[in-house]
């Protein structure tokens, strides 16, 4: 790969999605000339052009700007989401144009930088928002490119004139990450998933190990106590273990009551005295420890993690509250993998045991439907009411014989009900709810604001 110092301008294949306008925002920031496609307009994509990029919406290679197709001084960075044959794609393909996935610039990032990067199937995003609000609001200070907006800066992007720490959620689709260079490493979960890609769960559990083994010199590892990947290190990295009950970095003396939750942080060394979670949800005790281990690893003091994860206010679609009120709760997850929608449904059930959980769940990919309909079905049938949606294909065609349907008939739930997005909001309308959660990693969170005022008889 050539030098990132070499480029005048970037063009994005893909600009809108959460990990590449990270990107996008990082060379804005850097000077650089920024347009880019993407196959919808949102807020993102709107946020992105008022902060100076050039995004359209059109195949269309007439509208790429003069300025991204002198082929030396232009890079052009590509997602696995946008098909092989994409218009843009084939003329800067057979144009010769240096090409690289966001992965591969990430790594390059993390060989010059001392990337903290953060894996597993679940819990990615969360536990490197925290790490990187940790380091930033110390004396430490870091770079970040994480998978979501974080509520604290409203932005999935951190920049510092003085840390050479870069916090990256390292994402195993499509083995991207083994495009990194870690200087430090998490692994939050290692259930089976992207099954499309890695065909075995032996396959999916090899990646993790690569992982591993890309760890640089004096590097560390933190996994989570019981995972089945089997680390590669080089002789010189440490590794350590975590979980909530036990573990080189562990809680200790979980108190969990009026709407707070306050622990004891446990390190090799020292036991820093009641954390307070600022998102009180019981997953969190552990995504912080995680995240905490990192900080302090790096140098943020007892007082600073305090600190922190007090005044940590979450990724926008991780456990995201729209409502509040005694008589109606509206809120958001991302939660697309089976164990994801366990702990997202359990917490929820947790923070409010008296009241009816009502869950409007979008299926995301038909491969993962296809692979795991029978623990999705089990996990969505902790819900009182389930509403269940078609399947958000994102990149993939129809698999004949799978459908949300194979979902819906093992499902227990003692209400279900099996609706298109286009009869939900008349599926809503004259009922009572009382705690309602939308969940799924397609565009589901969109509907909230027109379901909330359904709920509230507007």
């Amino acid at each position: 790969m050539k030098s990132l110092k070499d480029i005048k301008s970037v063009y994005f294949v893909g600009a809108g999605g959460i990990g590449m306008s990270a990107l996008v925002r990082y060379f804005l920031a850097k000077g650089k000339k920024v347009a880019g496609y993407d196959k919808t307009a949102t807020e993102l994509t709107a946020q992105l052009i008022k902060e100076g990029a050039d995004i359209h919406y059109e195949d269309n290679c007439s509208l790429i700007p003069a300025y991204c197709l002198e082929k030396e001084t232009t890079l052009v960075v590509l997602t696995p989401a946008v098909p092989h044959d994409h218009s843009e794609l084939t003329y800067f393909r057979t144009n010769g144009f240096w090409m690289a996935k966001r992965a591969e610039v990430l790594g390059e990032i993390t060989n010059t930088d001392r990337g903290i990067c953060v894996a597993g199937t679940h819990g990615k995003t969360t536990t490197s928002s925290m790490t990187a609000h940790l380091l930033k609001q110390s004396p430490v200070d870091c770079n970040a490119f994480l998978g979501g907006i974080l509520k604290n800066y409203n932005s999935n992007l951190m920049l510092s004139d003085k840390s050479d720490l870069t916090v990256i959620e390292a994402d195993e689709y499509d083995r991207s990450f083994h495009w990194l260079h870690p200087y430090m490493a998490v692994i939050t979960s290692s259930d089976p998933d992207h099954l499309d890609i890695y065909g075995t769960e032996k396959e999916y559990l090899k990646s993790f190990r690569i992982f591993t083994s890309l760890i640089k010199e004096g590097g560390c590892l933190i996994m989570k106590k019981g995972l089945k990947v089997e680390p590669d290190l080089k002789s010189s990295v440490k590794l350590y273990s975590y979980s909530i009950e036990e573990g080189d970095f562990h809680a200790e003396r979980v108190r969990i009551g009026n709407g707070t939750i306050v622990f004891d942080f446990v390190t090799p060394t020292e036991t820093i005295k009641d954390i307070e979670l600022g998102v009180p949800v019981r997953i969190n005790i552990e995504n912080s420890i995680a995240a905490m281990a990192l900080a302090w690893l790096n140098g943020v003091t007892g007082d600073d993690l305090r600190k922190g994860m007090a005044s940590y206010r979450g990724a926008k679609r991780r456990f995201d509250f729209y409502l509040k009120s005694d008589n109606l709760v509206v809120l958001d997850d991302y939660g697309h993998h089976p164990e994801e929608v366990k702990a997202s449904i359990s917490s929820l059930k947790q923070l409010y045991p008296d009241r009816k959980i009502t869950v409007i769940f979008q299926p995301h990919l038909f491969t993962r439907t296809r692979d795991f309909y029978v623990e999705f079905a089990e996990h969505l049938s902790l819900a009182d009411e389930l509403i269940l949606l078609e399947i958000y294909p994102a990149r993939e065609l129809p698999i004949p014989g799978v459908s949300s349907e194979i979902i819906f008939e093992k499902v227990t739930s003692p209400k279900k009900t099996l609706c298109s997005k286009k009869e939900l909001l008349n599926q809503l309308r004259g009922k009572e709810y009382d705690v309602v959660m939308t969940l799924g990693a397609g565009d589901i969170d969109t509907y909230i604001p027109q379901i909330i005022d359904i709920l509230q008889g507007k």
